[in-house]
C-alpha cells in the first residue's frame, strides 16, 4: 500500500481554490454584464417610448388646430379625429354630390379619410425638391437613360436606349445639366387655374402683384381677362394635347417658361428649336396616367420653388354643379367634393393658401392655420414616428430619405440645354437664363437653402413616394 502523500494533497485543495474562485469571480462578471446590458436596453427602450409618447401628444395637438381650422375655412366642412395621424372630412348631409363615378356606378361621397402624418411630409419634402427632369437625374438614377428616358419620349423608335445617343437627340434642346431653379426662388407665388369662378371675383391685380405666376395649359392672358386672372406671366405647365399649341399659348411672351408634364415629341421639338421660351420636362409624374391633377402639379413646382402658395381659379367653394372654365363653356370634370376636401387640409396645413369668389368677401388673416411653428415641429414628430415605425436607426438626418445617390463633377457645369440645329431666333435669345443665372444672382433664402442642403439637390424616383429619392451632390465650393 503506497503511503499518502500529505504535502501533495495539500497542494491540490491550494491548486482548485483558486480555480473556483475565478469561476465565481467569472459568473458574477457575467451576471452583472447582462444586467447591464439589459437596464440599458430597457432604459431605451423606455426612451423611445417616452420620445413616442411626445410626438404622439405633438401630433395630436396639431390635429386639434388642423380641426379647428377646418372649422373655420371650409364652409360647412368639418375634420373628425380618428388618433394623431388619421381624420375624416366630411361635408354636411345636405351636400348634393353631383359627381357619378361611371366606373363604380356610385355619387361621389361626403367623407374622405386622410393621413394627416404622410401629407404632411409629403407636401413638406416638395420645398425641398426639383420638379424639373436634368440630365443630373438620368445620369444618377439606375438604368436612367436605358430604362427611364424612353419613357419620357413619345413614339421613340426604341423602348431602351442602351446607348443613350438616341435619347439624347431627342431630349438635349430641353435638358438641362442641373436644375434651372431652386427651393426658396421665390418669396410669394401664384397658381392660377382655370375655373370659371375667376369671372365671380377682379384678382388680375393681385395675383400680378406676386414673385412669380404659374399657369396651366391654354388658358389665355390678355386685357379680356386682366381683371380677373392678371397679366402677369412667368411659368405654365402644360399637358401633351397642349403642348402641340404651344407656339399659340406661348404668343406674347418671349419668356414664359413652359413646363411639359409628360412627354416630348419630334413635333414638340421642332417648335421649341423656332422660339425664344425656356422649354422643360416636369419631373415627379407617374407615368403612363391620364392628365388629370395638372393644378396638383402646378402646386407641387410652385413649392419646390416659392416660399408661400397662393391658388387662384381652383373650384373650392360649395354649390359646385360642373366644371367650368372662365374662357370656354362648362363640361364635366374632376371629382369636385374629393378636391375640395383635399385643398381645405392643404390650406389647413400651411401648404397652400386659398382665393375663390367666397373667401374674397372675408378678411384674409390666415390666423386660424397653424402656425409655421406647429407645422415644423408636427413635421419633426412625423418624421421621427414614421423612422421608428420602420426601423430606421440613428439620425439619417435630412437625408433619409435618399434612396439613390448621384454626384456632380466639381470641375464641369455641364451643357445646357438646346442643340446645333435650333433657328438663330432661339440660338441668340435668352431661353437659358435660368439655367446660366450666376449662384450670387439668386434670392438669399435660396442660397442660404441650398448651403443649408449641403449642395444636395432632392428628385423623386416617381410619383409621390416619400422613401425613394434621387439625390445628386454638388460640391459647394464650385457652385458657391
Amino acid at each position: 500500500m503506497r503511503p499518502h502523500n500529505k504535502s501533495s494533497s495539500n497542494h491540490n485543495h491550494q491548486t482548485r481554490r483558486p480555480t473556483v474562485l475565478y469561476l465565481v469571480l467569472a459568473a458574477v462578471f457575467f451576471s452583472l454584464l447582462v444586467f447591464s446590458i439589459q437596464s440599458s436596453f430597457f432604459t431605451g427602450a423606455r426612451k423611445v417610448d417616452l420620445i413616442a409618447e411626445n410626438d404622439i401628444r405633438i401630433l395630436s395637438e396639431f390635429q386639434s388646430g388642423v380641426q379647428q381650422c377646418v372649422a373655420n375655412r371650409g364652409f360647412g366642412l368639418t375634420a373628425h379625429i380618428i388618433d394623431h395621424c388619421n381624420l375624416i372630412l366630411k361635408f354636411p348631409e345636405d351636400t348634393k354630390s353631383t359627381w357619378y363615378n361611371e366606373q363604380f356606378k356610385v355619387y361621389e361621397p361626403l367623407q374622405y379619410k386622410y393621413n394627416v402624418c404622410e401629407t404632411l411630409l409629403l407636401w413638406e419634402q416638395y420645398r425641398n425638391m426639383t420638379t424639373v427632369l436634368t440630365r443630373e437625374y438620368l445620369d444618377s438614377r439606375p438604368k436612367g437613360w436605358e430604362d427611364y428616358a424612353p419613357q419620357r419620349i413619345a413614339q421613340l423608335e426604341t423602348k431602351k436606349c442602351y446607348n443613350k445617343t438616341p435619347c439624347e437627340e431627342h431630349l438635349n434642346l430641353i435638358l438641362p445639366a442641373k436644375p434651372p431653379f431652386h427651393p426658396r426662388q421665390f418669396h410669394k407665388c401664384a397658381v392660377v387655374g382655370n375655373s370659371g369662378d375667376l369671372l365671380k371675383t377682379e384678382f388680375g391685380e393681385e395675383i400680378d402683384s406676386h414673385d412669380a405666376v404659374i399657369r396651366d395649359n391654354e388658358a389665355p392672358v390678355n386685357e379680356k381677362y386682366a381683371k380677373h386672372v392678371g397679366l402677369k406671366r412667368d411659368f405654365r405647365l402644360v399637358v401633351r394635347g397642349a403642348a402641340r399649341n404651344m407656339v399659340k399659348i406661348l404668343n406674347g411672351s418671349a419668356d414664359e417658361v413652359l413646363i411639359i408634364k409628360s412627354v416630348t415629341h419630334r413635333d414638340f421639338n421642332a417648335m421649341i428649336k423656332n422660339i425664344t421660351n425656356p422649354v422643360y420636362l416636369f419631373q415627379g409624374i407617374v407615368l403612363r396616367r391620364g392628365a388629370k391633377g395638372t393644378g396638383m402639379k402646378s402646386i407641387e413646382l410652385a413649392l419646390s420653388m416659392c416660399d408661400i402658395v397662393d391658388i387662384y381659379g381652383f373650384t373650392v367653394d360649395p354649390g359646385y354643379t360642373e366644371w367650368t372654365r372662365y374662357f370656354s363653356t362648362p363640361r364635366k370634370g374632376h371629382n369636385p367634393l374629393q378636391g375640395r376636401a383635399y385643398y381645405q387640409l392643404l390650406e389647413c396645413l400651411g401648404v397652400i393658401r386659398i382665393h375663390s369668389p367666397m373667401r374674397s368677401k372675408r378678411k384674409q388673416d390666415w390666423s386660424d392655420v397653424p402656425s409655421q411653428e406647429m407645422i415644423i415641429r408636427a413635421h419633426a414628430a412625423a418624421l421621427r414616428l414614421k423612422r421608428t415605425q420602420g426601423d430606421q436607426v440613428g439620425d439619417l438626418g435630412q437625408f433619409g430619405s435618399c434612396k439613390v445617390w448621384g454626384n456632380v463633377d466639381p470641375d464641369t457645369k455641364g451643357p445646357v440645354s438646346g442643340s446645333p440645329d435650333m433657328s438663330d431666333v432661339r440660338k441668340f435669345s435668352n431661353y437659358n437664363k435660368w439655367e446660366v443665372m450666376p449662384f450670387g444672382s439668386l434670392r438669399k433664402e435660396a442660397r442660404d437653402h441650398f448651403i443649408q442642403m449641403e449642395g444636395v439637390s432632392l428628385y423623386k424616383m416617381d410619383g409621390n413616394k416619400l422613401d425613394d429619392l434621387v439625390c445628386v451632390r454638388h460640391s459647394l465650393k464650385s457652385e458657391v
